[in-house]
C-alpha cells in the first residue's frame, strides 16, 4: 500500500530555526585571535559566573559592538566548554545590545564551576553589573 499524498492546495511546511551561534542584531563575533589579544591588554572586570573585558576600539576599526567568547581547559571537557560557551553567547545576546556601547569589544570568558552552574538570571545579572562596572556607570 502506498501513503497518501499531502493535498497539493497547502504549502509546503518550512521548518525555520534561528542559528545558535548567530549574535543577535547590531552584534558581531570577535574571530581574529588579535583582536581577543587587544581586549585582554585593556579593561577587565570580574563578575561571579564570567570574567568581562573590554576595549574601545579607535576610530577607523569595525562599527557597531562585538563580541568574542572563550573558556580554557580548566573550565573541563569539551561538553563543558561548549556548554559554558553557549550560556555566555545567550547572555550576550539578551544584555549586551541593552548595555553594550557601540564601538567597543566584549570578551566573555567562562569561570570552571561557576558558568555552567550558575542561575541563568544570575548570570544575566554577573554581565550586567560587569559592564555597567566597565563603563562606570555602578559603584
Amino acid at each position: 500500500m502506498t501513503p497518501p499524498e499531502a493535498p497539493r492546495d497547502t504549502p509546503p511546511a518550512v521548518f525555520s530555526r534561528p542559528d545558535a551561534t548567530a549574535p543577535a542584531p547590531g552584534l558581531a563575533t570577535l574571530r581574529k585571535r588579535a583582536d581577543f589579544l587587544r581586549a585582554a591588554r585593556a579593561r577587565r572586570q570580574s563578575a561571579g559566573s564570567m570574567m568581562l573585558q573590554a576595549r574601545q576600539r579607535r576610530d577607523g576599526e569595525a562599527a557597531g559592538i562585538r563580541v568574542g567568547f572563550t573558556c580554557s581547559k580548566k573550565v573541563g571537557n569539551a561538553v563543558a566548554r561548549n556548554r559554558a560557551k553557549r550560556r555566555l553567547r545567550e547572555a550576550a545576546r539578551i544584555v549586551l545590545p541593552e548595555l553594550g556601547r557601540d564601538g567597543w569589544d566584549y570578551v566573555l570568558i567562562g569561570r570552571r564551576d561557576a558558568t555552567a552552574a550558575r542561575g541563568f538570571d544570575d548570570l544575566l545579572d554577573d554581565l550586567r553589573k560587569a559592564l555597567r562596572r566597565i563603563h562606570g556607570t555602578a559603584p
